[in-house]
Parts: C-alpha cells; structure tokens; sequence
C-alpha cells in the first residue's frame, strides 16, 4: 500500500497539471445581450473626499450621491442594440468643513438648493440614445438634452474582442484634454486596461486599471489628471450578458498646486449594482413597456 501511494504521486501530480493546462487555455467570449422592450437599472454610489491645504490652511469637502440609472432597450438589430439613457432618481449631499450639509433628493425635494439645478433638470427624462454593439462599444450617440459638459468616453465596459483565457488582456485607449492656467492645452495620453481573473458559476471577474501613459511632472496637470488614475473590479454575468457589478476606488495626493506650499488628497469609491429584480423584457405591441 505505501508503495502505491509512492508511485501514484507522480501520476496524479501529473493529472493535476495537465488539468490546469488545459484550465489556462480555455477562453470565454464575453459579449452584452440586449432584448427588445427590456428596461435595464442599475443603482450607483459615489463617495468622494477632497482634501486641499494651500499654505498651511486645509479644507475638505465630502460628497455622496446616490442614484439609479435606467436603460430602456428600443431595438436589437444584427447584434447591435440600440437603447435611451435617463436617471430614475437622485439622492445626494455635499459640506465643506465650517459650513451646513447641502442635500438634495429628487423624489422628496420640489425645490433643489443652489448648486444642484442642473442635477434635478436632468431626473426622470431621456437624456441619450445610444447604439453599442456586444463588446459595449458605442457606434452611435444622440443626445436628447443638451448638456453643459460633452460626453465622452465609454457607457459600459468595453469587451474584449475576441475569446479570452483567464489572465487575458485587453485595452481601452483615450485622450485627455487638459488646460493651464495660460491657456495652453495639451493631450495626455491614458488606457483602461482590463485582466480576466477568473470565470466561476458563469460569472466573470475583471480586474480594472486606469493607466496614464504620457510622463506628467507638472503638478498643474497632474491635479487635472487626480480623478483617473483608478482601480477597482467588475463580475459579468456570462450566460445573462450584463455586468452585475462593479466597484472603482482612487486614493490620490497632488503635491505642489496651485502653489508650492499647496496639496491636494483625492479619495473616492463608485460602485454600480445591477438591479436583477427590475428587469423588465416584455414589450407591448406599441412598443411602450410595460411597468410591473
């Protein structure tokens, strides 16, 4: 019997890493699916403290909003989906140390305290249609309300294009325009780059890293630059075809802006939760959905 187990070490040694082999090669392709009609919400948190101290006096103001973002698919048509982006609610407050808490809460406040006017314009109405094909990736954007800020960049994390193994990566490239104080502007290179670590139950886990490429030694530009340098992780619902979770977090200093004797600390955390309950997929004869 001793001499059994002795012998049959090394073949199952063997059976173990031949099973991981073929583990580490197997892919997964990982693509959105969208139905005609379905009514798709999910519920996001942001959590911001800034903490600035210019010659020796320091100021820190914290934020947390709270909202649920709705997204009404019109079409599905050759894999590319077509759907209209609007803000069921808002709850959020801000304060500045010394002074009163500011909130606001769309669906209590008739009126929204200064500064959270354009907030409250945009609850409760279409404010874009969007077109993405099933990596996420927008082919086409409309917007519905004019906003004071352009929109840019993605509306859901870019899939990879082809089959990935776990360990896999892919990018996202952008540009990011920023402006000194003399006018000058200048574009900074900067990459999402996204890792498969793992595929469990049919759920997906990302890793996400917000990468900047151009070498930045100007604290002007760096404290424009303080919000995008994030980490965090994501699980995708294989089999659903939709991110269910996601959670990015950014812990960040800023030395030397707007003055030498000046800092700035960043810290923030978002999170956006599917919400599996409100998934609505039947659609009318005329097109308009119905609320269950």
């Amino acid at each position: 019997m001793f001499r059994c187990i002795i012998t049959a070490g090394p073949w199952i040694f063997l059976a173990a890493t031949t099973l991981s082999a073929h583990a580490a090669d197997e892919t997964h392709l990982l693509r959105y699916k969208f139905t005609p009609g379905e009514a798709i919400r999910t519920k996001v948190v942001h959590q911001a403290t800034v903490k600035t101290t210019i010659d020796g006096t320091s100021q820190t103001a914290n934020t947390v909003s709270v909202s649920v973002k709705n997204w009404n698919v019109e079409d599905v048509t050759d894999g590319m989906a077509t759907f209209v982006h609007s803000v069921d609610y808002v709850d959020m407050w801000n304060q500045i140390s010394g002074r009163e808490k500011i909130s606001y809460d769309s669906r209590q406040d008739a009126d929204p305290p200064a500064g959270f006017e354009t907030v409250a314009q945009e609850v409760a109405i279409p404010l874009t249609r969007f077109k993405v094909d099933g990596q996420g990736m927008i082919v086409h954007r409309e917007k519905l309300r004019t906003t004071p800020a352009p929109e840019a960049g993605h509306v859901m994390i870019p899939l990879p294009e082809e089959p990935i193994a776990i360990g896999g990566t892919w990018d996202f490239p952008y540009d990011v325009p920023v402006t000194l104080r003399g006018g000058e502007k200048k574009i900074i290179k900067a990459r999402q780059r996204f890792t498969l670590e793992s595929v469990k139950d049919d759920v997906a886990a990302i890793k996400i890293e917000t990468q900047i490429l151009t070498p930045v030694n100007n604290p002007e530009i760096q404290a424009q630059l303080v919000q995008r340098e994030s980490t965090g992780t994501a699980q995708f619902d294989v089999k659903l075809g939709k991110m269910i979770r996601q959670q990015v977090d950014l812990d960040r200093r800023v030395i030397g802006y707007p003055n030498e004797a000046s800092s700035m600390h960043y810290r923030t955390r978002f999170t956006e939760e599917l919400l599996r309950d409100d998934l609505k997929t039947a659609a009318q004869p005329d097109g308009k959905l119905e609320k269950k």
